[in-house]
């Protein structure tokens, strides 16, 4: 049995969308072609059925009892053949589904963890998010009507050949007929696809919208802004639903289609059938298998519009994973040899220096520009950074990633053990863990809770308070021991108390080790070994926290708030 997902999808081709619905194709090539082969199998063995029966039948009117018991035998058969070939179809058409949507998943996950910090500046969280509650599905089944396409394409072609051997007007008529019906079909597709297109966007839109109330709820009711945003959701609601209104106006159109499209035909293979029999030009016999291939022909010219609807919505889904695909990250691996030994790291646009060794704070006076020298530092984002003079973007990402930490107040708290998710690297023992609760005055929320450490976290963390997320954000930062580490604003949620305790416990956690903390909180500051200041996105001055309050009036006003 094949197990799913594999365990390497491969390298997707996002240079467009039917290039990368070629290559999820290519990647189960051998079960395609079998679910192919077995769904041509299927359709023939409905296709001959009429013709196995017109034959029982003129035996039958001619009483040729052994012609009959052979094509009586040859019906079973067929029905065997049919119920065979359906149950295995079936099967691979299922697996092919579940592949192409794994394979969907995994490289998209995989593209998500390459980009990293990049991923949210570029791509908004319902765009991503709506890759996996309506993409996958759509490219799922573009590669399973695939199977049933093929096959029906043939029955078709199988069934017109024969008509046409039995009688040429009438096989004339399926021949002409049915590219007629694709064509007039073909002009609902355009309309459809953009549509869906439309409607994609409007749903990611949504979905963004959704996360950023979920996540914001508690400032939200703070500020009974509650229903200012829930309105705001209704309204952009009832877009995605005039939206998908519009799409099932079309869709509505294409199901039509495929019963008048069909029903005409049939009449018409029908009505000359039975003038046929009549001025004895066929058998009555072939005057049932004609009749019986007219309705025949209702399911796969059906599937062939179905087709159509189904690769027209799995176009859209693969051109919006190929979005995702197609970004590169900000920053790229490099691959010099990595030391982190006493190197100064620089930030040569802003003329920030972060010495080994040492608790370094800078303030800013727009936080903008804090949060940019620190993905800068943290090679999160392009920049002219060295670490003892080799340019951060030549060392290998990985290692950069082990020995540079930035941690700020976008971090998520997973749901899981707390343990284990304070203890990433699941190195630390249990005194380590009590240390890092103590720096980061988190002991009160392990000790809150029934199970301590093995307590469960729900999902983002939702049942701590803004304050507490941060605190066991800094005991995880703490706990990843990083060679430097970066702060961003690690205090900005809590209450003056707790802030002092933090910032005076958390240069002894850090003794030995290069740490930056990007802060304006005099607290925070007045601990720090040096202090940088920053304004218009360079330093314009640096010492310590009372030297710079007496020297620097941008920083005084800074850090007091005006009030100094």
């Amino acid at each position: 049995m094949r197990t799913l997902p594999v365990a390497d999808p491969g390298t997707p081709d996002a240079r467009g969308p039917l290039r990368y619905l070629w290559w999820v194709a290519r990647g189960q090539g051998s079960t395609m072609l079998a679910g192919v082969g077995l769904a041509v199998l299927w359709w023939l063995g409905q296709a001959l059925v009429p013709a196995a029966l017109g034959k029982a039948i003129d035996a039958m009117a001619q009483r040729d009892a052994d012609t009959l018991i052979r094509w009586s035998a040859v019906v079973l058969g067929l029905g065997v053949l049919q119920a065979v070939t359906g149950v295995l179809r079936h099967r691979f058409a299922v697996v092919t589904w579940l592949s192409a949507a794994y394979r969907t998943v995994q490289v998209t996950v995989r593209q998500a963890t390459r980009l990293g910090a990049t991923l949210p500046k570029r791509l908004s969280t319902g765009e991503v998010v709506s890759v996996g509650n309506s993409d996958i599905a759509h490219i799922g089944n573009a590669m399973d009507i695939l199977l049933r396409g093929i096959g029906a394409a043939v029955a078709v072609v199988a069934v017109t050949v024969i008509l046409i051997a039995t009688s040429a007007p009438l096989g004339l008529v399926v021949l002409i007929g049915v590219p007629l019906m694709a064509a007039a079909v073909g002009p609902l597709l355009k309309p459809l696809h953009r549509r869906q297109h439309a409607q994609r966007d409007l749903q990611g839109d949504l979905a963004t919208r959704a996360a950023d109330i979920v996540a914001g709820l508690r400032v939200l009711r703070g500020i009974g802004g509650e229903q200012v945003f829930a309105a705001r959701y209704r309204e952009e609601s009832q877009r995605v639903r005039q939206a998908g209104v519009r799409v099932a106006s079309v869709e509505s159109l294409l199901e039509g289609a495929q019963v008048l499209l069909p029903g005409v035909l049939v009449a018409c293979v029908t009505w000359l059938g039975a003038h046929f029999a009549l001025e004895g030009r066929i058998t009555p016999g072939q005057l049932v298998a004609f009749y019986g291939y007219a309705v025949f022909l209702i399911a796969p010219l059906r599937t062939l519009t179905e087709a159509a609807d189904k690769l027209t919505k799995g176009h859209v889904a693969a051109r919006r994973v190929c979005r995702i695909l197609s970004l590169e990250p900000d920053v790229t691996g490099g691959d010099g040899r990595f030391r982190v030994g006493d190197g100064v790291l620089r930030d040569g646009e802003s003329g920030v220096e972060v010495r080994p060794g040492r608790l370094t704070a800078l303030a800013a006076a727009a936080p903008e520009d804090a949060i940019a020298i620190a993905d800068r530092l943290g090679r999160f984002a392009p920049g002219d950074v060295t670490l003892g003079g080799t340019p951060l973007a030549e060392l290998p990402l990985t290692e950069v990633r082990r020995h540079i930490l930035v941690a700020d107040n976008g971090a998520r708290v997973f749901t899981g053990r707390l343990r284990d998710e304070l203890d990433v690297r699941g190195t630390a023992t249990d005194e380590d863990v009590r240390q890092a609760l103590h720096a980061s005055c988190a002991e009160d929320i392990v000790a809150a809770l029934p199970e301590g450490l093995d307590a469960h976290v729900a999902e983002s963390g939702r049942e701590f308070s803004g304050g507490q997320q941060q605190r066991l954000r800094l005991t995880r930062a703490l706990l990843a021991d990083a060679e430097i580490l970066i702060l961003v604003e690690p205090t900005s949620a809590v209450d003056a108390h707790t802030e002092a305790r933090v910032a005076g416990r958390l240069g002894k956690a850090r003794a030995g080790r290069t740490t930056l903390v990007c802060t304006t909180s005099p607290l925070v500051l007045d601990r720090a070994d040096h202090v940088l200041y920053v304004e218009g996105g360079v330093v314009r001055a640096e010492g310590t926290h009372r030297e710079l309050l007496d020297g620097a009036p941008g920083y005084r006003a800074t850090v007091t708030r005006g009030e100094g």
